[in-house]
């Protein structure tokens, strides 16, 4: 998908005191009150609250979120019935959203206040993806999808029960009342799914017809004659994608995390995000021991002109961290420091106009990235760069031990370390996870791999092949009284990176050195590290030796964006190899990923690289929604740009 720049919508209010939309001529709801709307046409004519009663999880589809008063009047009805579902999931598309302060405004006087408060608290920038915003301890979500109807739909993973169309009138807003349009909903309905609109024009009604629901006439609301609403009855639904298929008869909600670092963390807190308990095994006595040990991480998304498929990826997930591990600084749980973060660019040495005209392009809020100059960075920094740099005001640094402690002590998992896997094996329904002598350490349904190099040594013969790399990387401390240290006011990379710990020391760093397995500090890579930070005016160039610093390894593939998801069924024939390699090459890439078999139960999450402080919790979450069958966090395209399936091109696709 090719996004766009993203259009506030302009509101003003019409004689009437109705919030009114000028570029559309049309009101956003009936003078009779937008949650009295709500409640007799998308509730009412859906069958909610009755219809989700008892249900795990329930899921609604809405055409235009414009204000938000159908999410809000949902929410409300899910939180006052007793025989509500155990999920509320709401999706919603939306080609121009409100900005924070005017949604603020419109909701000065909800029905709903505190309600209406916390969708404001919460309100994302205004960039093209979606957006995953949980209220109710994670039980109700809202997927927020900004863009064209058309272009969304298709990126949308999600089985929908009901269905809210609620554009402006088709005489007005003609491009959400289109055969295509529909066409696109019909591939996202579930079984006995139903639709309402307070439309009853030709248009909704055979829309909706030419897509297998059987339409009536309702009585309308605020003395509207009618209204449209309808079930779905097709006389064939074609079989879903195989990678989408959750395995019937899948039994508890549990899931076996093998691997206790960042990955395995956010996995489990994902897992639990979607009603799941996770039993996490590692081979060290505590959590985030091995790399995300580091005393601290840079943590932003990436910016690039035209928006591909890594910066679509890392802006959505520094996004997604942002939200999640402010509030765990702010509460003390986490060491770190969101308010900015600097990548330096020798393009920006000069004038701005070509930078300004990239953004342009592109359409991000400042607010995520903007162009500064020399001066500028100088100012923000502290230091005395000769360049400007790209300024990412949610990003910063996070301590990875922190994080991954605080997502697995949110997940509410249970943790087993110390452990020595050296087989996993299934067993009728579970995946077992067994020790050198045998003994089964535990077993789950589901099973995750996130523990990066550890999975060569336990995987059966007949394994997939993922392509990892395994990167060694050395970091260098420098202690907050070293004479002559320049402690950075904001986190900055460029050619090295250099951060501010909570205590005043500066991490610098870092090197990298695929294949190596060197485990002791060396001191040519302190030296590295150390002009490096020179060159970024943190140090004076000579300094004496030996300074503190960590080794760590790193696991990625050859495009540099992570593995998450089932992991392709295996080829029935010989051993085709160890599950990592030590530079393994990247085979080609897979375009018919959703139609590739897959091996039941079995999800991986790694490969997370260098940006795994960014990456780890929307993986997490991106990973529960395959596991889970809830709908998907990220759009289709980048669902599939980190399906591990992506690296297998030698199997023939599964019908």
């Amino acid at each position: 998908m090719k996004t766009a720049p993203i259009q506030p919508a302009h509101v003003v209010f019409d004689p009437r005191g109705l919030p009114y939309a000028p570029d559309f001529g049309d009101v956003y709801h009936a003078e009779a009150g937008a949650f009295g709307q709500a409640r007799h046409v998308f509730l009412g004519g859906n069958g909610l609250p009755g219809r989700w009663a008892g249900r795990e999880r329930f899921v609604v589809l809405e055409t235009g979120f414009g204000l938000g008063n159908n999410f809000l009047a949902t929410w409300a009805a899910w939180r006052d019935d007793p025989q509500r579902c155990e999920r509320l999931v709401f999706v919603s598309i939306e080609r121009y959203p409100l900005r924070r302060d005017d949604l603020a405004r419109l909701h000065a006087a909800s029905p709903e206040p505190a309600l209406a408060a916390q969708l404001v608290a919460q309100w994302p920038l205004l960039t093209p993806n979606l957006h995953l915003l949980d209220f109710e301890g994670g039980r109700v979500q809202l997927i927020l999808a900004f863009g064209d109807v058309e272009a969304m739909l298709p990126e949308l993973q999600a089985e929908v029960d009901a269905l809210y169309l609620d554009g402006f009138a088709p005489a007005k807003n003609a491009a959400m009342w289109t055969p295509e349009v529909f066409r696109r909903v019909a591939r996202l309905l579930a079984p006995g799914a139903t639709a309402a609109t307070w439309s009853a024009s030709r248009a909704a009604r055979d829309g909706l017809a030419s897509i297998g629901f059987a339409v009536e006439k309702a009585p309308g609301f605020g003395g509207k004659r009618d209204m449209t609403v309808a079930r779905w009855a097709p006389r064939f639904v074609p079989p879903r994608p195989v990678a989408f298929v959750r395995p019937a008869g899948q039994g508890p909600r549990e899931a076996l995390v093998l691997g206790g670092g960042l990955a395995g963390c956010a996995a489990a807190w994902g897992l639990a995000r979607q009603g799941w308990h996770a039993t996490v095994l590692d081979q060290h006595p505590e959590p985030a021991m091995g790399t995300s040990g580091n005393p601290g991480g840079l943590m932003h998304g990436i910016f690039n002109a035209p928006d591909g498929l890594h910066a679509r990826w890392y802006r959505s997930a520094a996004l997604h961290t942002a939200r999640w591990a402010g509030e765990a600084i702010a509460r003390q749980r986490v060491a770190g420091q969101l308010d900015g973060f600097l990548r330096l660019d020798d393009t920006l040495a000069g004038p701005l106009d070509d930078a300004r005209a990239q953004l342009a392009a592109v359409g991000l809020d400042p607010a995520y990235v903007d162009a500064l100059d020399a001066a500028a960075t100088a100012r923000l920094s502290g230091l005395p760069p000769t360049q400007g740099a790209w300024h990412y005001g949610n990003g910063g640094w996070l301590s990875p031990r922190d994080w991954a402690r605080h997502l697995l002590a949110e997940s509410g998992a249970t943790w087993r370390g110390g452990l020595a896997i050296r087989q996993l094996r299934r067993a009728g329904p579970h995946w077992q996870a067994l020790d050198a002598a045998g003994h089964v350490l535990a077993e789950a349904p589901v099973l995750v791999l996130a523990h990066a190099t550890g999975a060569r040594t336990c995987w059966p013969d007949h394994q997939p092949v993922l392509p990892l790399r395994v990167n060694r990387g050395q970091t260098t401390v420098l202690p907050a009284p070293l004479p002559g240290l320049r402690a950075p006011r904001t986190p900055l990379s460029g050619r090295g990176y250099a951060l501010t710990l909570a205590n005043g020391d500066v991490l610098i760093g870092a090197t990298q050195q695929p294949g190596d397995e060197t485990t002791a500090l060396r001191a040519d890579d302190q030296l590295h590290n150390l002009q490096r930070a020179a060159a970024l005016g943190v140090c004076p160039p000579e300094l004496s030796l030996p300074l503190t610093g960590r080794v760590g390894w790193r696991v990625n593939v050859a495009d540099r964006l992570p593995l998450v998801g089932p992991l392709v069924a295996p080829i029935v024939g010989p051993t085709v190899g160890p599950i990592l390699g030590p530079n393994a090459a990247a085979p080609r890439r897979n375009d018919a990923l959703r139609h590739r078999a897959r091996q039941p139960g079995v999800h991986v999450l790694t490969a997370l690289g260098s940006r795994g402080l960014t990456s780890a919790a929307l993986a997490g979450r991106v990973l529960a929604a395959w596991i889970s069958g809830a709908p998907m966090p990220v759009e289709s395209a980048l669902r599939d740009a980190v399906d591990p399936a992506r690296f297998r091109a030698d199997e023939p696709a599964a019908h």
